[in-house]
Protein backbone atom coordinates (compact mmCIF):
# COMPACT_ATOMS: atom_id res chain seq x y z
CA UNK A 1 0.00 0.00 0.00
CA UNK A 2 1.39 3.05 -1.08
CA UNK A 3 -0.18 4.98 2.26
CA UNK A 4 -0.66 2.92 5.74
CA UNK A 5 -1.90 4.71 8.51
CA UNK A 6 -1.57 2.84 12.33
CA UNK A 7 -3.06 3.64 15.32
CA UNK A 8 -2.57 7.02 14.75
CA UNK A 9 -3.68 9.51 18.07
CA UNK A 10 -3.28 13.52 18.18
CA UNK A 11 -3.46 15.75 20.93
CA UNK A 12 -3.43 19.06 21.61
CA UNK A 13 -2.20 21.09 24.59
CA UNK A 14 -5.05 22.90 26.17
CA UNK A 15 -4.44 25.93 28.48
CA UNK A 16 -3.48 24.66 31.41
CA UNK A 17 -0.67 22.31 29.63
CA UNK A 18 -2.58 19.02 29.94
CA UNK A 19 -3.37 17.46 26.62
CA UNK A 20 -6.49 16.80 25.09
CA UNK A 21 -6.73 13.74 22.34
CA UNK A 22 -8.80 14.99 19.36
CA UNK A 23 -7.96 11.54 17.33
CA UNK A 24 -8.20 8.39 18.90
CA UNK A 25 -6.57 5.38 17.22
CA UNK A 26 -7.43 5.91 13.38
CA UNK A 27 -5.67 3.56 11.23
CA UNK A 28 -6.67 3.19 7.26
CA UNK A 29 -4.94 2.06 4.23
CA UNK A 30 -4.95 3.88 -0.02
CA UNK A 31 -3.00 2.96 -2.99
CA UNK A 32 -2.79 4.51 -6.16
CA UNK A 33 -5.87 4.42 -8.30
CA UNK A 34 -8.25 4.77 -4.91
CA UNK A 35 -10.21 7.19 -3.26
CA UNK A 36 -11.39 6.90 0.20
CA UNK A 37 -13.89 9.46 1.26
CA UNK A 38 -13.72 10.29 5.41
CA UNK A 39 -17.00 11.60 6.32
CA UNK A 40 -18.11 13.39 9.83
CA UNK A 41 -19.40 16.36 11.25
CA UNK A 42 -17.67 19.12 12.34
CA UNK A 43 -15.50 18.59 14.93
CA UNK A 44 -15.12 14.97 14.16
CA UNK A 45 -11.51 15.15 13.52
CA UNK A 46 -11.01 15.11 9.54
CA UNK A 47 -9.10 17.79 8.79
CA UNK A 48 -6.65 16.97 11.65
CA UNK A 49 -6.22 13.70 9.90
CA UNK A 50 -5.97 15.18 6.46
CA UNK A 51 -3.26 17.76 8.25
CA UNK A 52 -1.22 15.32 10.09
CA UNK A 53 -0.68 12.94 6.86
CA UNK A 54 0.40 16.09 5.04
CA UNK A 55 2.49 17.08 8.68
CA UNK A 56 0.92 20.46 8.71
CA UNK A 57 -0.23 20.30 12.43
CA UNK A 58 0.35 23.28 14.33
CA UNK A 59 3.29 23.14 16.87
CA UNK A 60 0.61 22.41 19.49
CA UNK A 61 0.01 19.36 18.39
CA UNK A 62 1.55 16.05 19.28
CA UNK A 63 0.97 12.86 16.99
CA UNK A 64 1.44 9.21 17.86
CA UNK A 65 1.22 6.31 15.74
CA UNK A 66 2.41 5.51 12.01
CA UNK A 67 1.38 7.26 8.95
CA UNK A 68 3.67 4.93 6.49
CA UNK A 69 3.96 6.74 2.72
CA UNK A 70 5.81 4.51 0.34
CA UNK A 71 7.50 2.92 3.45
CA UNK A 72 8.86 6.07 5.20
CA UNK A 73 6.94 7.10 8.24
CA UNK A 74 6.23 10.93 7.78
CA UNK A 75 5.65 11.34 11.17
CA UNK A 76 9.28 10.35 11.97
CA UNK A 77 10.88 12.28 8.74
CA UNK A 78 13.19 15.58 9.16
CA UNK A 79 10.75 18.68 8.57
CA UNK A 80 13.18 19.66 5.64
CA UNK A 81 12.49 16.21 3.92
CA UNK A 82 8.87 16.48 4.62
CA UNK A 83 9.02 20.21 3.05
CA UNK A 84 9.95 18.17 -0.43
CA UNK A 85 7.29 15.93 -0.23
CA UNK A 86 4.58 18.19 -0.20
CA UNK A 87 3.33 19.18 -3.43
CA UNK A 88 6.25 16.68 -5.27
CA UNK A 89 4.63 13.62 -3.82
CA UNK A 90 1.41 14.50 -1.61
CA UNK A 91 -0.61 17.62 -2.77
CA UNK A 92 -3.35 19.37 -1.02
CA UNK A 93 -6.58 20.83 -2.15
CA UNK A 94 -8.21 23.58 0.84
CA UNK A 95 -12.02 23.94 1.75
CA UNK A 96 -11.56 27.87 0.46
CA UNK A 97 -10.00 28.73 -2.59
CA UNK A 98 -9.76 32.63 -2.18
CA UNK A 99 -7.80 32.15 1.15
CA UNK A 100 -5.84 29.67 -0.21
CA UNK A 101 -4.63 31.93 -3.39
CA UNK A 102 -2.65 35.10 -3.10
CA UNK A 103 -5.08 37.49 -4.63
CA UNK A 104 -2.28 39.62 -5.83
CA UNK A 105 -0.89 37.24 -8.16
CA UNK A 106 -2.36 36.24 -11.30
CA UNK A 107 -3.54 32.62 -11.70
CA UNK A 108 -0.92 31.46 -14.15
CA UNK A 109 1.99 32.41 -12.11
CA UNK A 110 0.67 30.81 -9.11
CA UNK A 111 0.27 27.33 -10.93
CA UNK A 112 4.29 28.14 -12.18
CA UNK A 113 5.79 29.56 -9.20
CA UNK A 114 5.94 25.37 -7.73
CA UNK A 115 7.01 24.42 -10.90
CA UNK A 116 9.99 26.53 -10.97
CA UNK A 117 11.13 25.99 -7.47
CA UNK A 118 10.78 22.71 -8.15
CA UNK A 119 12.05 21.93 -11.16
CA UNK A 120 14.81 23.37 -13.55
CA UNK A 121 12.38 24.83 -16.42
CA UNK A 122 12.20 27.88 -17.82
CA UNK A 123 9.49 30.56 -17.03
CA UNK A 124 8.06 29.93 -20.28
CA UNK A 125 8.22 26.00 -19.61
CA UNK A 126 6.51 26.89 -16.61
CA UNK A 127 3.89 28.83 -18.29
CA UNK A 128 2.95 26.50 -20.76
CA UNK A 129 2.53 23.79 -18.05
CA UNK A 130 0.02 25.96 -16.21
CA UNK A 131 -2.04 26.51 -18.90
CA UNK A 132 -1.80 22.56 -19.93
CA UNK A 133 -2.90 22.07 -15.99
CA UNK A 134 -5.55 24.84 -16.55
CA UNK A 135 -7.03 22.80 -19.90
CA UNK A 136 -7.45 19.92 -17.28
CA UNK A 137 -8.94 21.55 -15.17
CA UNK A 138 -11.60 22.57 -17.66
CA UNK A 139 -11.13 26.31 -17.02
CA UNK A 140 -12.96 27.99 -20.26
CA UNK A 141 -11.09 30.21 -21.82
CA UNK A 142 -7.47 29.11 -20.19
CA UNK A 143 -5.43 30.98 -22.39
CA UNK A 144 -7.38 34.37 -20.99
CA UNK A 145 -7.89 33.22 -17.39
CA UNK A 146 -4.03 32.46 -16.82
CA UNK A 147 -3.51 35.82 -16.57
CA UNK A 148 -6.80 36.61 -14.07
CA UNK A 149 -6.49 37.55 -10.32
CA UNK A 150 -8.38 35.20 -8.30
CA UNK A 151 -10.99 37.52 -7.49
CA UNK A 152 -11.86 38.05 -11.52
CA UNK A 153 -12.82 34.49 -11.27
CA UNK A 154 -15.89 32.55 -9.90
CA UNK A 155 -15.50 30.23 -6.66
CA UNK A 156 -15.99 27.36 -9.19
CA UNK A 157 -12.95 28.23 -11.09
CA UNK A 158 -11.36 29.72 -7.89
CA UNK A 159 -11.18 25.67 -6.89
CA UNK A 160 -10.33 24.44 -10.28
CA UNK A 161 -7.17 26.48 -10.02
CA UNK A 162 -6.11 25.38 -6.29
CA UNK A 163 -6.60 21.71 -8.24
CA UNK A 164 -4.26 22.75 -11.06
CA UNK A 165 -1.63 23.76 -8.20
CA UNK A 166 -2.43 20.71 -6.28
CA UNK A 167 -1.48 18.84 -9.36
CA UNK A 168 1.85 20.61 -10.70
CA UNK A 169 4.10 18.54 -9.50
CA UNK A 170 1.85 14.99 -10.41
CA UNK A 171 1.85 14.18 -6.55
CA UNK A 172 0.97 10.22 -5.78
CA UNK A 173 -1.65 11.62 -3.47
CA UNK A 174 -3.80 14.18 -3.70
CA UNK A 175 -6.04 15.53 -0.24
CA UNK A 176 -9.30 16.94 -0.63
CA UNK A 177 -11.07 18.70 2.55
CA UNK A 178 -14.39 20.01 1.35
CA UNK A 179 -13.33 21.42 -1.90
CA UNK A 180 -16.66 21.76 -2.46
CA UNK A 181 -18.88 22.92 0.16
CA UNK A 182 -18.61 26.75 -0.99
CA UNK A 183 -20.12 25.94 -4.01
CA UNK A 184 -23.44 25.74 -5.95
CA UNK A 185 -24.92 22.15 -6.47
CA UNK A 186 -24.11 21.84 -10.37
CA UNK A 187 -20.27 23.54 -9.87
CA UNK A 188 -20.30 20.65 -7.18
CA UNK A 189 -20.88 17.67 -9.30
CA UNK A 190 -18.23 19.32 -11.61
CA UNK A 191 -15.28 19.48 -9.48
CA UNK A 192 -16.22 16.06 -8.52
CA UNK A 193 -16.26 14.60 -11.43
CA UNK A 194 -12.72 16.35 -12.25
CA UNK A 195 -10.85 14.88 -9.35
CA UNK A 196 -12.36 11.54 -10.10
CA UNK A 197 -11.41 11.71 -14.21
CA UNK A 198 -7.77 12.51 -12.67
CA UNK A 199 -7.77 9.54 -10.23
CA UNK A 200 -8.86 7.56 -13.64
CA UNK A 201 -6.74 9.08 -15.39
CA UNK A 202 -3.50 9.45 -13.70
CA UNK A 203 -3.40 6.89 -11.16
CA UNK A 204 -3.27 8.88 -8.16
CA UNK A 205 -4.77 8.30 -4.92
CA UNK A 206 -7.44 10.53 -3.38
CA UNK A 207 -8.40 11.64 0.19
CA UNK A 208 -11.83 13.06 0.00
CA UNK A 209 -13.11 14.79 3.36
CA UNK A 210 -16.73 15.77 3.37
CA UNK A 211 -19.34 16.59 5.70
CA UNK A 212 -21.88 15.25 3.38
CA UNK A 213 -22.03 11.54 2.33
CA UNK A 214 -23.80 12.80 -1.18
CA UNK A 215 -20.38 13.81 -2.42
CA UNK A 216 -18.59 11.02 -0.57
CA UNK A 217 -21.03 8.56 -2.44
CA UNK A 218 -20.29 9.79 -5.82
CA UNK A 219 -16.56 9.24 -6.16
CA UNK A 220 -14.86 7.27 -3.29
CA UNK A 221 -14.39 3.53 -3.05
CA UNK A 222 -14.43 3.04 0.24
CA UNK A 223 -15.46 5.12 3.36
CA UNK A 224 -14.16 6.13 6.74
CA UNK A 225 -17.23 7.35 9.15
CA UNK A 226 -15.33 9.48 12.36
CA UNK A 227 -17.09 11.15 14.88
CA UNK A 228 -15.45 12.93 17.97
CA UNK A 229 -12.29 11.67 16.63
CA UNK A 230 -13.29 8.13 16.11
CA UNK A 231 -14.23 5.36 13.51
CA UNK A 232 -16.92 4.98 13.60
CA UNK A 233 -16.98 2.17 10.84
CA UNK A 234 -15.09 1.90 7.80
CA UNK A 235 -15.33 -0.79 4.23
CA UNK A 236 -16.62 -0.19 0.73
CA UNK A 237 -18.59 2.92 0.45
CA UNK A 238 -21.50 0.67 -1.50
CA UNK A 239 -21.55 -1.41 1.68
CA UNK A 240 -21.30 1.79 3.94
CA UNK A 241 -24.30 3.23 2.68
CA UNK A 242 -26.44 0.12 1.68
CA UNK A 243 -26.13 -1.40 4.81
CA UNK A 244 -24.67 0.88 7.96
CA UNK A 245 -23.21 -0.77 10.62
CA UNK A 246 -22.89 2.11 12.71
CA UNK A 247 -26.11 4.50 14.50
CA UNK A 248 -24.36 7.29 13.48
CA UNK A 249 -23.55 6.50 9.93
CA UNK A 250 -27.40 6.04 9.51
CA UNK A 251 -27.98 9.49 11.09
CA UNK A 252 -25.66 10.68 8.41
CA UNK A 253 -27.86 8.75 5.86
CA UNK A 254 -31.16 10.35 7.35
CA UNK A 255 -30.01 13.60 6.53
CA UNK A 256 -29.01 13.65 3.04
CA UNK A 257 -31.86 14.59 0.47
CA UNK A 258 -35.07 12.48 -0.50
CA UNK A 259 -33.82 12.02 -4.27
CA UNK A 260 -29.87 12.02 -3.19
CA UNK A 261 -31.36 8.81 -0.82
CA UNK A 262 -33.78 7.44 -3.56
CA UNK A 263 -30.96 5.01 -5.54
CA UNK A 264 -30.18 3.17 -2.21
CA UNK A 265 -31.34 0.47 -0.19
CA UNK A 266 -31.89 1.82 3.54
CA UNK A 267 -34.01 -1.06 4.32
CA UNK A 268 -31.56 -3.81 5.09
CA UNK A 269 -31.08 -4.17 8.71
CA UNK A 270 -28.13 -3.29 10.65
CA UNK A 271 -25.70 -6.60 11.37
CA UNK A 272 -26.86 -7.95 14.67
CA UNK A 273 -31.00 -6.74 13.87
CA UNK A 274 -33.93 -8.60 13.07
CA UNK A 275 -35.20 -7.86 9.81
Amino acid sequence: MMLNIRDLRVSFQNESGSPTEVVHGISLSLDKGETLGIVGESGSGKSVLSLATIGLLPKTAKPTGEILFNGDDLLKMPEKRLSQLRGSKIGMIFQEPMTALNPAMRVGNQIAEGLRLHRSISRAEAQAEALRLLDMVQIPDAKRRIESYPHEMSGGQRQRVGIAIALALKPDLLIADEPTTALDVTVQAEILDILDDLVSELGIALILISHDLGVIARIADRTLVMYRGNEMEQGETERVLRQPGHDYTRKLLSALPRRARAGLDFTSPAPGEAP
